[in-house]
């Protein structure tokens, strides 16, 4: 279930900015567009599934829907190019689209299904960073954020491929932030624990059920919304001395 966030969370701390947001179709990239408007951004929907167009609908002024598969350089250049041409600049970059797979032993998992849980978590977002921090170049600056996930920091049973591509991202993120650390452009990751979302089988309108049985040592499932305000708070100035950090919002789960 997708809530508005309080206004006083908002605070417009992107007033003025441009962002674009891949996954925005749905869970924590839908719940990070909309708080991203709500803060003063004007963004970029970016999604593969077609619901990026009720994201930037719900948004209204100030929001345009592209269709993108991140794992392809033609749609990833497109969805910063929209960015530029439409609204002029861009500031922040929410590299978030992403998909679980289901679980299975190393083993058993087919070669064709580890391609692809590279190419859309690992290099989309190889891909959304080399024409988006181009773009930022061009502009003075901005602040990247990558969708990583505690996965990518502990190992995670039967998630051998997906935990493999989310450790790239946090190491994509971290020698990133390295390499652009002079240029104004600042990289950090959240990495998501066990968070309601199409991932886990959730749907927008749905509530998250008991997590009392969840590894995760609130007992609880994450919400979009608690992953949205750790990306706006990266994206804002409030973070301008925080670079290349792998931020853990995952109810204490890897701090066991």
């Amino acid at each position: 279930m997708v809530e508005q966030i309080p206004d006083s969370l908002a605070v417009r701390r992107l007033e003025g900015k441009v962002a674009v947001v891949t996954g925005a179709g749905s869970g924590i990239g839908r719940a990070t567009a909309l708080l991203f408007a709500q803060a003063g951004a004007r963004v970029v929907c970016a999604d593969i599934s077609g619901r990026e167009d009720a994201t930037a609908a719900a948004i209204g002024d100030g929001a345009v829907a592209v269709r993108a598969d991140v794992s392809v350089a033609a749609d990833a250049k497109h969805m910063i190019d929209t960015a530029e041409r439409e609204f002029g600049r861009l500031d922040v970059l929410f590299n978030n689209a992403g998909f679980g797979g289901p679980p299975k032993p190393l083993a058993e998992i087919e070669e064709e299904t580890f391609d692809i849980l590279v190419a859309v978590n690992l290099k989309g977002v190889f891909l959304g960073m080399k024409y988006g921090i181009a773009a930022m170049l061009r502009h003075g600056g901005g602040s990247v954020i990558n969708t990583a996930s505690a996965a990518g920091l502990v190992g995670w049973k039967g998630k051998a491929g997906y935990s493999a591509a989310k450790g790239g991202v946090i190491q994509l993120t971290k020698s990133a932030a390295l390499d652009y650390a002079e240029s104004n452009i600042r990289v950090n990751a959240i990495c998501p624990g066990m968070t309601w979302t199409g991932l886990a089988n959730a749907s927008d309108d749905s509530a998250p059920p008991d997590g009392s049985k969840l590894p995760q040592p609130m007992r609880r499932w994450g919400r979009p919304q608690e992953l949205a305000t750790a990306a706006l708070f990266l994206a804002s100035d409030e973070a301008s001395f925080i670079t290349g950090t792998a931020i853990p919002v995952d109810g204490g789960y890897v701090a066991r």
